[in-house]
Parts: structure tokens; sequence; C-alpha cells
């Protein structure tokens, strides 16, 4: 009996030592590097402690070097949720069978990439790309990161559809800057005479005063498409419990911290699905840049 007794506390104290360690797992997550470091690090050090609260779980947040590191995270199970573009996040879908996308910005629906150009070349806005052929052409030119959707993968669509031809054949120098904030900082500078960027960076540090619209101006707007969403592995739900995805979905969904939404910048965030991106998915795939 006594024996027999033990036995049943050793694995009842087993059982309870196992749950607890189950349940004291961290959930990680990560963004791609499409802005200053420091301005990430302070938005998903939010998104975390939001996060744990709702979730009631351990939640980090783990930056991350560039847009391929966010992608091998996901893939290696480093991470279980990142804050991906459009293009990354199809990559990282690809690697990673059964994950999702779960929601996306209110704005993110409808994205748009801005050229903008130094206003020493004296390029005026135009509605069409094609008006701004000639005045273009030999120009130098900054995407932002390689792998950003807004930043490269539909400017540089436009580019080829509308002049027939590569960005190293019909810009005098082409570079990547890494990141949509340096792009701007690039041009407003000179270094690059014109580059591309996301709208809402743009729009963000227009308001903020932090552009001088003397030294660089919008000349172009792309039309919009599908960008930023939130991509969670489809393996959660065996980590940390049934029901988990539903519920960092819903969390997501129902953030209403106004300081927090601002920082992304979005107004909210909408439910979304791997369809939506099919368009990133098909131009990707058309131009060669799809992993």
């Amino acid at each position: 009996m006594a024996l027999n007794l033990i036995r049943k506390l050793m694995f009842s104290s087993l059982f309870c030592f196992t749950a607890a360690t189950a349940s004291a797992e961290t959930f990680v997550f990560t963004a791609i590097p499409d802005e200053d470091e420091t301005k990430l690090v302070e938005r998903f050090k939010g998104v975390a402690d939001y996060l744990s609260q709702e979730l009631d779980v351990d939640v980090r947040y783990i930056p991350v070097k560039s847009y391929a590191a966010a992608v091998s995270a996901f893939r290696n199970n480093q991470v279980q949720l990142a804050w991906f573009g459009g293009l990354s996040g199809v990559q990282a879908r690809r690697l990673v069978p059964g994950s999702e996308a779960i929601a996306q910005g209110v704005e993110d629906e409808a994205f748009q990439t801005y050229f903008i150009a130094n206003t020493s070349t004296g390029i005026e806005p135009a509605e069409e790309l094609s008006a701004l052929e000639s005045e273009l052409k030999d120009k130098t030119f900054t995407f932002g990161s390689k792998g950003s959707t807004s930043g490269r993968l539909m400017p540089e669509f436009y580019i080829r559809d509308v002049f027939g031809a590569q960005p190293e054949d019909f810009f005098s120098r082409v570079g990547f800057s890494g990141n949509h904030t340096r792009t701007l900082r690039l041009v407003e500078a000179g270094t690059y005479q014109v580059g591309a960027l996301n709208f809402q960076v743009w729009e963000k540090e227009l308001a903020d005063g932090n552009i001088d619209t003397d030294a660089v101006q919008v000349i172009w707007e792309t039309p919009p498409y599908p960008d930023y969403q939130w991509t969670i592995r489809g393996d959660v739900n065996e980590r940390f419990g049934d029901g988990f995805k539903e519920r960092v979905t819903q969390a997501l969904l129902n953030l209403d911290d106004q300081a927090l939404l601002e920082s992304f910048p979005r107004s909210g965030f909408i439910p979304a699905s791997n369809d939506d991106y099919e368009p990133i998915r098909k131009t990707a795939e058309e131009i060669g840049i799809l992993d």
C-alpha cells in the first residue's frame, strides 16, 4: 500500500511538473525590419505585453536583422507568429505548410508604394508612371529591402511592366537601402535621385514633421495591392493548447490601443486569409523573385 501511494505521489508530481512546464512555454513572434530598429522594438514590446495579457501566456518579441532572417526564424519554429509584408508572408507560408495569414491592418487591404524624388531632379508628380519615363531614365534609384513587397516587389513590377526593362537596365544605378526609413533619407539627401517606399512610412514621417519637403516629394503612387499581415504557424494548437490560434487571432482583431495602433501605423486589424495574397504570389513568380 505504502509503495503504491509513493508511486501515485511521484506520478502526480511528475504530471504537475510537466503541466507547469508546458504552461510556462513562451510564445515568440518577430517582424520584418522595415523601419528603424528602435521604433520597432518599442512598438512590438507593446504588442508582446498586450498579447501576454490577453492570452495568459509569456509572449516575447525578438528582433531580426533582415526580411530573410524573419522568414528563417518562422521556418525553423524559433517564432510562431510574425508580422510579415505581403512577399515575406507568401515566402514563409510556402516553407511552413499549414501556416495561415490571420489578420491584416485595415490599410493593408489596399496598400500602396510611393515613388519619391529629390527635388533637384526637377521631376514633377504624375498620375501615370508612363508619363515619367523620359525623366526617370538613367536616374539613380533605390529600393528598400530586397524582400520587401512595397519597397521592392511592387515597384519593380511596375517598372518592368511600364518601361519594358529591368531596373538595372533602365536606371543608371540601382541600390537597396534595407528599409523604408533609410530609402526616404537617402533620397532626401540626394544620395539617390529616386526611390520607392511604402506610403504609410511616408505619411507618418510627414505627419510627424520629419520630412524636408523642399528636398523630396512624392512623384507617383501605385495602384492598391494587399500587403502586411500577421501569419501564424499551423502547429500552435499542438504546442499551446486547443483553440490557441483562434485566441491569438481574436486578440489581434480586438487590439484597440490607439497609441499602439498609431505606431504601426494602422487604424485597426481585420481578418485575413492566405487567398488574399495570391496577387502577391503571382506577381513574385512573374518577375522571378519568389524563392
